[in-house]
């Protein structure tokens, strides 16, 4: 097997699996937890799994009952002997005194050795077959299970009701009541996954358009951005050059250290125009190594599912890539179902394949929103992740401390302190946000010009590297006094960088002794921040998409050329990857 590295180092450790079999890891099939026949009528109730949008009042009644459920994941968990096993020998993966350090697994190692055994897995598919549910896929780790049934068959099975719910104009499907399972199964079955498809947030903010024209140094806002000292109109926009100078890692590209021979790999749920990639690696003088080979189709093409969805994915390309240009970028897209979540599937594929060394993912949901079976799903799965040397980047969230509220519209924080599930588990990097310490600086950091690149379009104007301090898309961010009378619009919000103590998991023991940690009990986020502004303060990430410039592409040869301001955490993720600040963080969980 290839190990995959973190950052954008390459560990090879070619092992047969006669020398894993003589490790520690060799645990051997585990012997069967379900015995007896299942009895379908004795059940137990699967409790904390009703979604938080699933109430009366937005209730519209059940769905048809021959709606497609299809792709549902049903979620298998192992035995305490196993987990205990599981657990040592991770820790040995870890430690340079070990002969099984860095020998990572490859998905079907896991599951030989830390899945359920074969007995209880054939048991849960003969019990849904006989549900007159399909069974499409058992994963190589043996956690998870993939079936598709009719909206009835699927109520039946579980005994819920599958309802739909209008939610701000948009209707949604969900089930109305936790489910059940029999209780003979309970020894090996966590739950399903979803019931539900109200989306997973994209931690994107998006503040319009700015304009570079040819034979002008910098750029020109298209829109009012909400700057607090209003800096003269100049905007001073995020191009891969200015990363690598503010973060000084031009020499690390320059030595060769730029991500070649490493696999980034993104997860999605839409698809995206290649050619605004294309078009953002020409103009920034990237290698030319993207193409539609690199997005990766995992079942139905879902096609562009919305303007701000393909901003996010072409934010996670685009910029994965501009930070480490040499590492192959690959972008992994799954339709979404009536039960679950298309970045879910996404995900689930990448660890499946083992496709990457580096997974980001730009998308999360409070853990209460999660319930109880997703909290486990992404344990579980970033676990196997970390299990097979995998390094999982995930962005902390743009609503503060309040990461049950919707940043997107909220003024104010309603749902008390809470954190991103997919984001808080022991096995991932969490990834929070900064913003640049420039107001009424700006000369001291940025040039009133730009280097060229290619003909006369964006190059560098970052002049060193900018003091950071916490990202907040409000005034409260430079001092009791606010904005005063530069106070913009929309600064009455609750966007930030996302962090806090997990209600779900304990204090995990790379968390404890930390300078700077909370002394509490709680796994607390985020792990590391990094730029995340949108703007706020005069810089923002700039990306190409020309569905969100009226169809017009970025373009060398055009005299003014149209990008789009974006930033939040979801920048900071993809960017982080590529950077080998990261190999620090990384190094000692995955």
């Amino acid at each position: 097997m290839i190990a995959k590295g973190s950052c954008v180092h390459n560990h090879l450790l070619l092992i047969s699996f006669l020398v894993l079999a003589s490790s520690s890891c060799a645990f051997g099939q585990t012997s069967a937890r379900v015995v007896g026949p299942v009895d379908n009528t004795k059940r137990i109730t699967l409790s904390g799994n009703v979604h938080a949008l699933a109430r009366a009042e937005f209730d519209r009644g059940p769905v048809d009952s021959t709606l497609a459920m299809t792709r549902v994941l049903l979620l298998l968990k192992r035995g305490d002997d196993q987990d205990a096993a599981l657990q040592g020998y991770m820790q040995q993966q870890h430690d340079k005194s070990s002969t099984n350090y860095h020998v990572w697994l490859t998905p079907d190692q896991f599951g030989t050795h830390y899945g359920p055994a074969d007995a209880d897995i054939h048991t849960v598919m003969e019990w849904l077959s006989s549900q007159g549910l399909t069974v499409t896929k058992v994963y190589s780790g043996k956690t998870i299970i993939e079936f598709s049934g009719s909206a009835a068959q699927v109520q039946s099975t579980f005994g819920v009701g599958l309802h739909k719910y209008e939610v701000n104009g948009k209707t949604y499907v969900a089930n109305s009541n936790d489910p059940q399972i029999p209780a003979g199964l309970a020894p090996v079955l966590v739950g399903v996954v979803s019931l539900n498809n109200f989306p997973r947030q994209s931690h994107l903010l998006t503040s319009g358009q700015v304009r570079k024209t040819a034979g002008k140094g910098g750029l020109e806002p298209l829109f009012t951005f909400p700057n607090p000292s209003g800096n003269g109109g100049n905007f001073y926009g995020l191009a891969p050059g200015d990363f690598a100078t503010i973060y000084n890692s031009k020499g690390l590209i320059a030595s060769g250290n730029d991500g070649t021979g490493q696999t980034i790999a993104i997860v999605g749920e839409t698809n995206i125009n290649v050619t605004d990639v294309q078009a953002f690696r020409q103009m920034f003088g990237l290698p030319a190594n993207f193409s539609a080979t690199n997005v990766i189709l995992n079942g139905e093409d879902p096609g562009i599912t919305s303007t701000n969805e393909e901003s996010e994915a072409d934010l996670d390309v685009q910029w994965s890539g501009a930070v480490a240009p040499g590492a192959t970028i690959d972008y992994v897209v799954s339709g979404s179902t009536p039960a679950s979540q298309g970045i879910d599937l996404s995900a689930l594929y990448i660890i499946e394949y083992n496709l990457a060394g580096i997974i980001s993912e730009s998308y999360g949901s409070c853990e209460s929103a999660l319930g109880t079976t997703g909290n486990a799903f992404y344990n579980s799965l970033w676990e196997q992740a970390a299990a097979q040397g995998v390094t999982v980047i995930l962005s902390a969230g743009d609503g503060g401390s309040a990461g049950c509220d919707d940043f997107t519209t909220a003024t104010v924080a309603t749902h008390g302190l809470a954190v991103s599930g997919a984001a808080s588990t022991p096995f991932n990097v969490a990834v929070g946000g900064t913003d640049f310490d420039q107001v009424n600086k700006w000369s001291t950091y940025w040039s009133a010009t730009n280097t060229a690149t290619g003909t006369d379009v964006i190059g560098t104007s970052a002049l060193s590297y900018i003091p950071e301090i916490p990202w907040s898309n409000n005034c409260a961010q430079i001092g009791l006094t606010g904005c005063g009378s530069n106070a913009p619009q929309g600064s009455l919000n609750i966007v930030a960088g996302s962090g806090g103590a997990s209600n779900t998991y304990g204090k995990p023991e790379w968390q404890i002794g930390i300078s700077g940690m909370p002394n509490d009990s709680h796994r607390d986020l985020p792990d590391i921040s990094l730029f995340a502004s949108s703007g706020f303060d005069g810089s923002g990430y700039i990306i190409c998409q020309a569905d969100a410039n009226g169809g017009t592409p970025c373009n060398l040869t055009a005299g003014e050329v149209n990008f789009t301001v974006v930033g939040g955490t979801s920048a900071s993720s993809p960017a982080w990857p590529g950077s080998c600040r990261a190999r620090a963080v990384t190094a000692g969980r995955s």
